[in-house]
């Protein structure tokens, strides 16, 4: 994928981007050179100051791809509150132009491999979506065959989102669409329909230790050494030990919840032990009392006989110990990791660390079983910030699906760590890089917003090399990124086309994007920090304040120099500043000494 332009037509514009912001992302000059002279993966570097709109460009970005994805949906599970054909979700009004890349098979021989994509939504209309002739010549199947989905082909394989901090406006599309994707798998349940086994939906965000597990057990599982490379030389990891996947089978249903499972034309007639008979995954049981309890396994259609590649079945291959804990219906599964261990993944899961991860989604998903009709129809409504706050979160012995004692070897370190053990900066580097290693193989849109705040200078001097280690953009996929930060280090890396600099005017509160107009590649950092970020000084505040106080001590003209000089190396350290004021006392002394020979 390729972005070539975003415009924002809605009146009310999108959070700090005005009706009618508009960013070309590529010029025609450069994406011709781009085309005709790939130079391999590099991602456009958003940096200014803090509340500058770096961050809301992004989220704009997710909001439009949220709502294609609800147009992508299957009506049949989709909920109320997102098929109202009336409802208007910001950005009303947008258009965005990008390229994508597509499978040989739909592009006529001897045509580009890139189709040009244009997506137009005007306030009170609906979608329109069409792909610009004279960019590819599409085989007449992509036509005529119904099992083909035009908008699934022309737009990226999957949106993934990843914040350091609390970015709820980026998060919240992402956060819905894991609602759908619940959702979903509910409507499998009440209607006995088949189930695919991974999420419908096509966007993913970094929403919780679980996902985070997932993500480096996925990694470690499926890659081999050299793409670790990244894991190893900078967090350590060495080798996967074991792991623990806990997965409570079913969870009780109130007698009012089963008129879910009632078939339709049976609705007002159907007695809630008809209902329990005609749906396999309920069933009735006694308690100590003599009452009447009812109990949905959840895990109904992901599991299946030791031959099935249904997802519980598959995972229970793979393990090195499985059994079931009937009082509490609850599987537990231990892996003791080796190399057989690791082949037995790639033999379930297609060989892929991603088929892997879709699996752990759709079980981690399934921890919302808890949100009720109500919260869940307030939440696909909402624009709050804080609407992740309002949904609970359940203590470990209450999740469907749960990791524990996920153990690896670290570097220097004699005992087994786990995952927990890691410091911020370590996570936010295992969780970004192993999102990209996931997802290598794809045609997708990455968003990170300031994924190294918590990163050493030297993991955030190499960030962009290891990406590109992750990402190496080459062969018939091609990945997008769009990356926010306040380092100059990202900068440094990257060529001014590729440098997305922010300013938001104090009056109007207009967002602006301009290009460096210097070479960034390769620059200095003091340059850097100089000309796009605006600070001057390449010292604390604290130490300026000290050495303008030795400063106002030399213009008051009383005392020793020589002193003042060694007052300041003794309190000072080395800085640009230390030097031009030392040079400035030193100078004053020339130029006195000139004036008497004069």
């Amino acid at each position: 994928m390729k972005l070539l332009r975003l415009k924002i037509t809605d009146p009310a514009g999108f959070r700090s981007l005005p009706c009618g912001f508009e960013h070309h992302f590529r010029t025609e000059w450069s994406l011709q050179d781009e085309l005709a002279q790939p130079d391999g993966f590099a991602p456009f570097v958003c940096a200014g100051p803090n509340g500058s709109g770096k961050s809301n460009l992004l989220e704009a970005l997710a909001a439009i791809f949220f709502q294609i994805e609800i147009l992508r949906g299957r009506r049949s599970f989709l909920p109320e509150e997102l098929q109202n054909a009336d409802q208007e979700f910001s950005p009303v009004a947008f258009e965005l132009d990008y390229l994508i890349q597509l499978p040989a098979d739909y592009v006529q021989p001897g045509s580009p491999d890139w189709a040009k994509v244009c997506l137009r939504k005007k306030t009170g209309k609906r979608f329109a979506f069409y792909w610009e002739e004279g960019w590819t010549d599409f085989n007449t199947d992509i036509y005529r065959d119904p099992s083909v989905d035009p908008l699934a082909l022309l737009t990226p394989q999957y949106v993934l989102g990843y914040s350091s901090g609390e970015n709820e406006i980026l998060s919240l599309p992402f956060f819905k669409l894991r609602f759908v994707q619940f959702d979903e798998y509910w409507n499998v349940l009440t209607q006995q329909l088949p189930y695919p086994g991974h999420p419908e939906t096509r966007m993913a965000y970094h929403l919780d230790n679980g996902f985070s597990q997932a993500i480096l057990l996925c990694n470690l599982l499926f890659q081999d050494e050299a793409t670790l490379q990244p894991f190893h030389e900078d967090v350590g990891i060495e080798v996967l030990r074991e792991f623990r996947i806990i997965i409570r089978r079913s969870v009780l249903l109130a007698p009012e919840q089963l008129a879910a499972f009632a078939s339709e034309d049976q609705n007002q007639r159907q007695s809630l032990d008809d209902i329990v008979k005609s749906n396999p995954a309920l069933r009735a049981e006694t308690d100590d009392a003599g009452s009447t309890r009812y109990r949905l396994n959840l895990m109904y259609v992901l599991e299946g006989d030791e031959k099935s590649s249904l997802v519980v079945s598959a995972l229970k291959r793979c393990a090195s110990l499985h059994y079931l804990d009937e009082a509490t219906d609850t599987l537990v599964l231990d892996y003791w990791v080796n190399d057989d261990t690791r082949q037995a993944f790639r033999e379930n899961f297609d060989g892929s660390p991603l088929a892997l991860f879709q699996a752990f989604q759709v079980l981690l998903t399934l921890n919302l079983y808890s949100v009720s009709d109500a919260l869940k129809a307030d939440l696909y409504q909402s624009t709050s910030h804080y609407v992740s706050e309002t949904v609970p979160t359940l203590a470990s012995d209450e999740r469907i699906m749960c990791f524990e004692f996920v153990r690896f070897s670290k570097q220097g370190v004699e005992q087994s760590m786990m995952l927990k053990d890691l410091s911020d900066g370590e996570h936010q580097l295992l969780h970004s890089l192993g999102l990209c290693l996931l997802f290598r193989e794809t045609n997708s849109l990455f968003l990170l917003d300031e994924p190294e705040t918590h990163f050493n200078p030297d993991w955030r001097s190499n960030f962009i090399t290891r990406l590109r280690q992750c990402l190496p953009g080459t062969g018939n996929v091609g990945q997008e990124m769009l990356i926010t930060t306040h380092s100059p280090f990202l900068i440094s890396d990257s060529k001014p086309d590729k440098v997305l600099v922010f300013a938001k005017d104090k009056t109007s509160g207009a967002v602006s994007i301009s290009r460096p107009d210097y070479n960034t590649l390769g620059a200095s950092i003091n340059k850097i920090t100089m000309n796009t970020f605006g600070k001057r000084e390449t010292i604390g505040g604290h130490a300026q304040i000290e050495l303008e106080k030795f400063r106002a001590r030399f213009e008051q003209g009383s005392e020793d120099k020589e002193a003042l000089i060694t007052a300041i190396h003794q309190q000072l350290g080395d800085s640009v500043e230390k030097v031009l004021l030392i040079n400035t006392i030193l100078g004053s002394d020339q130029s006195g000494t000139g004036e008497a020979q004069d």
